[in-house]
């Protein structure tokens, strides 16, 4: 039986819940740190791809991308693996990357609109990180940092279409603490598993 009490509103949870655990990893990645160069960012970018391959892997085997967002057009792996390969590596180097074993769980629908919160939330942040990137290392979309501007000029609607969609959702209290707890499991398994790669402050 569901309560007749307001409860906020996803999006409204899922940024209350996940601020302390955002802010606190953006602060740790070095792309504004003077240490960033062509090696640590190629590490970075190395690091990315080792969480989000299994990651992106996972939504896609269990078939639990929420239905009515056309993910095909949401799906960052190409265009990271594109990037690795113009900063130098191989496909045999790329394919031999350290893999993330410790991913959150994606076992409901609620689950994956959690993790799916976090990867379109790091991909409107990229915007910015873009042009730091470009300042700082000369790279663009042709030279390594596609990823970063993976949805070119669609990244602001395609980030309200995502917003959109979640606030459509008619969720339970239930179902918003399995999406707001999957939400911060991501963040954190995200900033653990860069850390063993040893590319954060």
């Amino acid at each position: 039986m569901s309560s007749a009490a307001p409860h906020p509103s996803l999006i409204q949870a899922l940024r209350t819940e996940t601020a302390t655990l955002h802010i606190a990893l953006e602060k740790r990645l070095p792309f504004f740190s003077e240490r960033l160069d062509l090696a640590l960012y190629r590490r970075l970018m190395a690091a990315y791809y080792g969480f989000y391959q299994p990651l992106e892997q996972r939504l896609h085997v269990l078939a639990l991308i929420p239905t009515g967002l056309d993910q095909s057009l949401r799906v960052k792996l190409p265009v990271l693996r594109a990037d690795l390969t113009a900063l130098g590596l191989d496909d045999a180097a790329i394919d031999a990357l350290p893999t993330c074993q410790a991913l959150p769980r994606i076992d409901s629908r609620a689950a994956a609109l959690g993790v799916s919160y976090v990867l379109e939330g790091a991909t409107l942040g990229g915007q910015i990180l873009r042009r730091r990137v470009a300042e700082q290392l000369g790279l663009d979309a042709s030279s390594g940092a596609a990823f970063l501007d993976v949805y070119g000029e669609f990244t602001g609607r395609r980030w309200k279409d995502f917003l959109q969609y979640l606030d459509d959702r008619n969720l339970d209290q239930a179902q918003t603490l399995e999406v707001t707890n999957a939400a911060k499991a991501t963040f954190t398994y995200f900033e653990h598993w860069l850390d063993s790669q040893e590319v954060l402050l």
